[in-house]
């Protein structure tokens, strides 16, 4: 038998320098393989027929019952065109603007996917990679896609369409189908809608404007945003010079074009018109769905605002007596402040005839309805509602060697008086020596901890920011207020329930978390003192509602706005009312009407908030809030010094109470302990006359 040839051993050093072939083989096949895969998909899929786009659907929009329809998103306005009749520029300015390759590449730009990855990954802001022929496959062939797959999908159909038609006529399909904003999808409606003509005689410089915006047509149309709409217009014609389009001696020439005024459809007439715009901001800022999602995506949208109470807060509005001048703006927002839901909005009569929400847009002057900013402060830093100060007006208070001089909006000396009975009757004298005692830089932080945006206007480190000098809106009030409802947490509100779509799955939901930002107790004690200012106090009328309530008036200097924002344990309300000059540029006294001068918070904020309550609590259990823990006082009650009359008025508004004095509180039973008078109180100082108004207020008017 022959034996077998011995076998001859490799070397360690050359068995490792092969140790590279396995993986290589690997990668090699792992290639291979996911080109047969791309190789089948693509011969395999197929181009559906223009025909076969799926049907646009429009999106229902039910207050919180799912049943009662508040509108429909359905402005789905589209009128095909012929790509040839159009002039050459505005195809070239869409090109240039969102796919400068548009021409050479295959449907899809590798370059502009990575270098949209690497933006994205570096945390700049957010950058798309698709081209032309992608965004056209993903709208109208494949709907949106998110997932790895159907991007890939989309990639693939973007590639066969590119391979089996001409440019032209995917560059024609895609101006037609395209959203610009102002409900025009497609180029044609697009020009109707932006410059009242056909898209066949736009001009080189409006092409540049509508190619611009299409990336955020809502956020940059020229008639909210024109200094954005300018710049991307800027953009689109320096990208045609610098692609060969265009000359830069016909760029020089352009001109920003001026766009018509736009009038949204009935679909926002009247009061829901507010709410439908709000649910459509919502969706976009918050739940991130798109222009198109929403009008065309057949989604199922509930609100979080209640039918009933809706109702409700339009007719307390309503109510108002008839002399009411024109320019007499009231805003209100009622929330549910354990979970953040929006209950009702009233933010005007007719969305179409004014399209600024007086709830959430507009602002005004707080007046008091800053004092328990400032009291909440100082019962965190050890204050105790026992806590006496004397009460007098005029009074010139030291404010680290500066002198204020303020009053009492009665001009009424009550002696020396607790926190609770300042609150009661909402004493300016009081809260002015409270909050240079305590810190008016604090009662900010309070403030903003509770809800109020750091940007609100006028809000500023001076004492009297405690007298409301700040103007924010009244849903901020809300989002405050609510987290004194909750015992100190605080819940962002929002008017989106859930979103479905059109097979029914969940899209979106808003959140209901809160978070912790004041001590339980001390709102206990806070709300206590704020109970006063409803039994008996400055906001008496809400005693009608028969239950638990807390809040605070306020009025600002000159009688310029007038507030009320107030609580039950389960329903935060805060109401506004305030007056603009015909021009709409600056805030007016309020005009007195109805009966009524001044116009102060005790008076129709009040009313329009108890009328409107009475329905809101209807059915609701009685609560009563947490037992306040009131310590004892922190120091020795002042003594009180006499009164320094001024000759000339200072810039406090001091009216004569009327015979129905709504922002003075007469004695009655509260909440609070009896007050210890000063035992040889001063006398009343005489009554100032009424200061002319400034543009500068810096004093509170009200209670």
């Amino acid at each position: 038998m022959a034996q077998k040839a011995p076998t001859k051993k490799q070397s360690p050093a050359k068995r490792r320098s092969r140790w590279w072939r396995w993986p290589l083989a690997v990668i090699l096949s792992g290639m291979a393989l996911a080109a047969g895969v791309f190789v089948v998909a693509y011969l395999t899929i197929e181009v559906p027929d223009p025909d076969d786009f799926a049907q646009a659907q429009s999106t229902e929009v039910y207050f919180s019952d799912g049943t009662t329809s508040m509108g429909t998103f359905s402005e789905y306005a589209r009128v095909i065109v012929d790509g040839a009749s159009l002039p050459e520029h505005v195809g070239l300015a869409v090109v240039a603007s969102e796919d400068r390759t548009f021409f050479t590449n295959d449907g899809v730009d590798l370059k502009g996917i990575l270098r949209a990855f690497i933006n994205n990954v570096q945390g700049n802001p957010t950058q798309g990679g698709s081209t032309i022929t992608q965004q056209y496959v993903e709208r109208y062939y494949l709907g949106t896609t998110t997932d790895l797959v159907g991007k890939l999908k989309e990639a693939l159909l973007a590639v066969k369409i590119s391979s089996e038609r001409e440019k032209d006529e995917i560059l024609s399909g895609y101006l037609n189908t395209i959203y610009f904003g102002r409900g025009a999808y497609g180029i044609e409606m697009a020009a109707q809608r932006y410059f009242d003509k056909p898209a066949s005689e736009l001009t080189l410089s409006e092409s540049a404007m509508l190619a611009g915006i299409i990336p955020s047509p809502s956020n940059w149309d020229p008639a909210k945003s024109p200094e954005r709409a300018e710049q991307r217009w800027n953009r689109v014609l320096d990208l045609m010079v610098e692609d060969g389009h265009i000359t830069q001696q016909e760029r020089d020439a352009q001109e920003f074009p001026e766009a018509i005024d736009y009038v949204p459809s009935d679909a926002y007439a009247g009061t829901n018109g507010y709410l439908l715009r709000m649910v459509r901001d919502e969706l976009i800022n918050t739940a991130g769905l798109t222009e198109a999602e929403i009008d065309t995506g057949g989604l199922t949208i509930i609100s979080t605002i209640d039918p009933v109470k809706q109702e409700a807060a339009v007719a307390a509005v309503d109510a108002l007596p008839d002399d009411r001048p024109d320019n007499n703006y009231v805003g209100l927002v009622s929330m549910d402040p354990n979970n953040g839901e929006l209950l009702a909005v009233y933010g005007g009569a007719d969305y179409l005839e004014r399209q600024r929400n007086t709830a959430t847009q507009d602002i005004a002057e707080g007046g008091s309805t800053f004092k328990p900013f400032a009291l909440i402060s100082a019962l965190e830093q050890g204050a105790s509602l026992k806590d006496q100060y004397a009460s007098y007006s005029p009074m010139e208070i030291d404010d680290n060697g500066k002198v204020w001089k303020l009053n009492n909006f009665d001009s009424v000396n009550r002696g020396k008086i607790d926190l609770i009975a300042a609150t009661q009757n909402s004493v300016n004298t009081v809260y002015g020596q409270l909050n240079v005692e305590y810190g008016p830089a604090n009662t900010i932080e309070v403030a903003t901890r509770l809800g109020l945006p750091e940007d609100t206007v006028g809000l500023e480190d001076v004492p009297s920011n405690v007298l409301g000098n700040a103007s924010p809106h009244v849903i901020d009030m809300a989002r405050a207020y609510g987290t004194l409802a909750t015992g100190g947490v605080r819940h962002d509100p929002h008017i989106v329930r859930e979103v479905r779509d059109a097979n029914d799955n969940l899209r979106f939901q808003g959140s209901t978390s809160g978070e912790r930002v004041v001590d339980a107790n001390v709102i206990a004690n806070a709300t206590y003192a704020m109970q006063a200012v409803v039994n008996g106090g400055t906001g008496k009328t809400a005693m009608e509602l028969g239950r638990p309530a807390a809040g605070k008036t306020g009025s600002s200097n000159s009688y310029r706005s007038a507030w009320f924002v107030g609580f039950v344990p389960q329903i935060v309300t805060a109401v506004a009312m305030y007056q603009v000059s015909d021009d709409g540029t600056k805030a007016e006294a309020l005009t007195p009407f109805g009966g009524q001068n001044p116009i102060a918070g005790g008076t129709f904020p009040t009313r329009i908030w108890t009328d409107y309550m009475k329905v809101a609590v209807a059915g609701l259990d009685v609560e009563e809030f947490p037992d306040p823990v009131i310590s004892e006082p922190t120091k020795t009650p002042p003594p009180a010094p006499s009164p320094t009359p001024t000759e000339e008025p200072t810039d406090e508004e001091t009216e004569e109470p009327t015979d129905e004095p709504t922002e003075e509180a007469t004695p009655s039973p509260s909440p609070s302990p009896s007050p210890t008078p000063d035992p040889e109180p001063t006398p009343d100082p005489e009554p100032t006359p009424d200061p002319e108004p400034t543009d500068e207020p810096t004093d509170d008017a009200d209670g």
